[in-house]
């Protein structure tokens, strides 16, 4: 996980908290989660679609 330890990753929540809020970090935890969610989506989506749209421009 990125190079990190347990100290590290309970370090940057206990930073998070004090910086969000305990009544944020679910919501962020939340929108962070339908970002990735998006973005692997699209990532998964064939080339060939690009490549139509490409030529559908031209």
């Amino acid at each position: 996980m990125f190079g990190l330890g347990w100290p590290e990753v309970v370090i940057i929540g206990v930073v998070a908290v004090l910086i969000f809020g305990p009544k944020k970090i679910p919501e962020l935890g939340g929108t962070i989660g339908k970002t990735l969610r998006g973005f692997k989506e699209e990532m998964s989506k064939p080339e060939d679609e690009d490549l139509d749209l490409e030529e559908n421009d031209r």
